[in-house]
C-alpha cells in the first residue's frame, strides 16, 4: 500500500556510472524520502546498471525499477517513463548527474500540497549551478514574469531536474504522452502540456538542486556568452525554428485536451510563423507571447523579422 505524501523518481541513464553515485545518495539524503524509483537506461555500455543495482541493495526501503530504454535520444527515453503508470502522490523527475539538497522534495511535496488535489500542478524553480568539482556556486536565472502557455510556446523555465509534478499533473502528463511523438526535450514539453490544459506552475526562486555543468549536459546552462552564442545560432541557424514546428505538432496531437483559450493561442502562434516578418512580429505581440527579461522578449521579435520562428 503506498503512503499518502509518496514520491516516486524516474530517471533516464545513458552511461551516466561516473556522476550517478552522488546522485543517488541524494536521493537517500532527502529529508522525506522517495518511495521508488524507476530508471529507463538507453543501453548504456558502462557500469550504469550496476551502480543503480548496487545503490538498490544498499536502500532497500526504496523499491528500484530497471527498463530498458527505446534508445531514440533523452527526449524518448524521459517520455518512456512518463507513459507508465504512477501509484505514487507525486512524481519527481531527475537527471543522472546533478546533486538534490536534502530540502528537495519536501519544498515540492509542500508547495503542491496546499494547492487543489484534483488541479493538475507542476512544482519547478531556480537551481545552484555548478561546476563538475561542485564549486563556485551560481544562482540560476529567475522567473521575473512568471509561468504561462503564451510563454511556454516560445520559452522554457522549469528545468527537468527541479520538476516534481502532483498525481493530477502525473496523470495529464502520462495521458499526453500516450499521444505524442517527437518532442524536443521533455521538460520543455511538460511545461507547455501543465500551462496548456490549464494547470498551475509553481515556481520555486528557492534553489534545492546543484546543477552540474560539463560537456555532455543534454542542454546546460541558460546564461553566460556561451549561452548566448548558442541561442544566437540556434536562431540564425533556423535551429529554434526546427523546434517551434516540433512543439506545435507535439501540442496538436493533443490539442482536445488544452483549454479552448489555448488551443486557440497554439494556432496563432502557428499561423504567425509562416506569416511575412512584420505580419509575423505583430501577430506574435497580438497574441501576447513572451520571453523572460528583454534580451529574451527581443530574440523573440528579431525571430520574427529574420522568419526563424
Amino acid at each position: 500500500m503506498v503512503s499518502a505524501g509518496s514520491v516516486c523518481i524516474v530517471m533516464a541513464t545513458y552511461n551516466g556510472a561516473a556522476l550517478l553515485p552522488v546522485q543517488l545518495q541524494s536521493f537517500a539524503g532527502q529529508s522525506l524520502p522517495p518511495t521508488r524509483l524507476v530508471v529507463s537506461d538507453d543501453g548504456s555500455r558502462d557500469a550504469t546498471r550496476q551502480v543503480i543495482a548496487d545503490w538498490a541493495a544498499a536502500h532497500p526501503t526504496i523499491k528500484v525499477d530497471i527498463h530498458d530504454g527505446p534508445q531514440r535520444g533523452a527526449g524518448q527515453n524521459f517520455l518512456s517513463l512518463l507513459r507508465r503508470p504512477v501509484d505514487e502522490d507525486f512524481l519527481s523527475i531527475s537527471d543522472q548527474d546533478d546533486i538534490w539538497l536534502e530540502s528537495k522534495l519536501a519544498a515540492a511535496t509542500a508547495a503542491l500540497t496546499a494547492l487543489p488535489r484534483d488541479v493538475p500542478a507542476l512544482y519547478c524553480g531556480r537551481t545552484w549551478e555548478v561546476k563538475d568539482a561542485l564549486h563556485r556556486r551560481r544562482l540560476s536565472r529567475g522567473a521575473p514574469r512568471g509561468p504561462a502557455f503564451a510563454h511556454a510556446l516560445v520559452q522554457n523555465i522549469a528545468g527537468g531536474n527541479t520538476m516534481v509534478l502532483n498525481r493530477a499533473g502525473a496523470e495529464a502528463v502520462r495521458a499526453a504522452a500516450q499521444q505524442t511523438g517527437a518532442i524536443v526535450i521533455h521538460d520543455w514539453w511538460i511545461y507547455q502540456v501543465i500551462t496548456g490544459i490549464g494547470g498551475r506552475v509553481l515556481f520555486d526562486e528557492v534553489p534545492h538542486v546543484l546543477y552540474r555543468q560539463h560537456g555532455g549536459n543534454e542542454i546546460g546552462a541558460n546564461r553566460g556568452v556561451r549561452a548566448t552564442l548558442m541561442r544566437a545560432h540556434a536562431l540564425a541557424s533556423g535551429r529554434f525554428s526546427e523546434w517551434c514546428a516540433c512543439n506545435v505538432a507535439a501540442l496538436r496531437a493533443i490539442a482536445p485536451m488544452l483549454t479552448p483559450q489555448n488551443r486557440a493561442l497554439l494556432e496563432s502562434f502557428a499561423a504567425a510563423r509562416s506569416l511575412p516578418p512584420l505580419q509575423s512580429l505583430a501577430a506574435i505581440r497580438r497574441a501576447g507571447l513572451y520571453r523572460q527579461g528583454l534580451r529574451g522578449q527581443l530574440s523573440l521579435y528579431a525571430g520574427a523579422l529574420l522568419g526563424r520562428l
